[in-house]
């Protein structure tokens, strides 16, 4: 069965470019939001497998969205998504319990060995 993927972006074209390299790779992209807190709300709601989650975002940031999910489910899989020269914004996620982090731009394959490692 396909793993199941909420992708969190403001940016609409990189929810794209995430979803479009995930169904290529036979992941089932359940749902997107736009902010942390559509992060939050989507995840209670839709119970994915793993999230992709950007680090900036407007209203709630991807650090504030993480650490809230995780409050609720201590389990939650959550790759964080930065840009270059966020290492102390990625340090923080992964504290906050981050499970890895990719770099924009994507690449495909980095997207994919970074899900899989999480899924384990």
């Amino acid at each position: 069965m396909a793993k199941r993927i909420l992708i969190v972006d403001d940016a609409a074209f990189m929810r794209m470019m995430i979803k479009d390299i995930l169904t290529k790779n036979n992941f089932e992209v359940v749902g997107e939001a736009a902010d942390g807190a559509q992060a939050v709300e989507k995840y209670m709601e839709l119970k994915p497998d793993l999230v992709t989650m950007d680090i900036t975002m407007p209203e709630m940031d991807g650090i504030a969205a993480l650490k809230a999910i995780k409050e609720k489910e201590p389990n939650a899989l959550i790759i964080m998504c930065s840009a270059m020269g966020q290492q102390a914004m990625v340090i923080d996620a992964i504290q906050a319990g981050a499970k890895d982090f990719i770099v924009k731009p994507f690449q495909a394959d980095r997207v994919v060995e970074a899900i899989e490692k999480a899924l384990g």
